[in-house]
């Protein structure tokens, strides 16, 4: 019996922008693969849109720029091309070289967890996160229950962890003047 190997195939920057581009649906680029992100459902997109509006809302006239889901962020040193649920950006947007469609100065990174994203997110994902010199924030939002892991920088590769799972319990970030009950966060989630 022969053993038949699949070989992945290995795609360049500029491939993947091309691709990227072009194509309907968003992609990551991970290290020269191309994977196909996720659906959202309902309560994602729920925890989602409550953050965010409410973040927008909380920080307008003030010098900071919210995104959502469709906003690509360039991490050079993994590298990776990816679209975070939620990023806060402090000051002037700071694009990839050559794009005008790729941020790379993130402030603050929210994404809301997946069964199929979960470890991604928690893990892989935070370790390129952090690797941004602007990036000082992470939270990151259960779906299914309520819970929220929060992390922020103290120093340089210094942390703190914040755990969250009572719907009273205020959420404060650290590097923003922001302050928001656990329960807008999960308004209209149905578990």
């Amino acid at each position: 019996m022969i053993l038949q190997v699949e070989v992945k195939q290995i795609y360049t920057l500029e491939d993947y922008l091309d691709f990227e581009v072009n194509s309907s649906e968003r992609h990551e680029y991970i290290n020269g693969e191309i994977r196909p992100m996720t659906g959202g459902t309902p309560n994602h997109n729920q925890i989602a849109l409550n953050l965010s509006g409410t973040l927008n809302f909380s920080l307008k006239r003030q010098p900071y720029r919210v995104f959502v889901t469709d906003q690509r962020l360039w991490i050079p040193e993994k590298p990776l091309y990816t679209y975070p649920d939620i990023m806060v950006i402090q000051g002037e947007i700071q694009l990839q070289e050559g794009r005008k469609d790729t941020i790379t100065n993130p402030l603050i990174i929210a994404e809301v967890l997946s069964a199929s994203t979960r470890n991604y997110d928690k893990d892989e994902k935070f370790a390129a996160y952090r690797t941004l010199p602007t990036f000082q924030e992470y939270l990151l939002i259960d779906q299914y229950t309520i819970h929220i892991e929060h992390y922020y920088k103290t120093d340089h590769k210094h942390w703190i962890f914040v755990e969250y799972n009572n719907s009273n319990e205020n959420l404060v970030l650290n590097s923003i003047p922001f302050e928001i009950v656990i329960a807008d966060i999960y308004d209209k989630v149905e578990f």
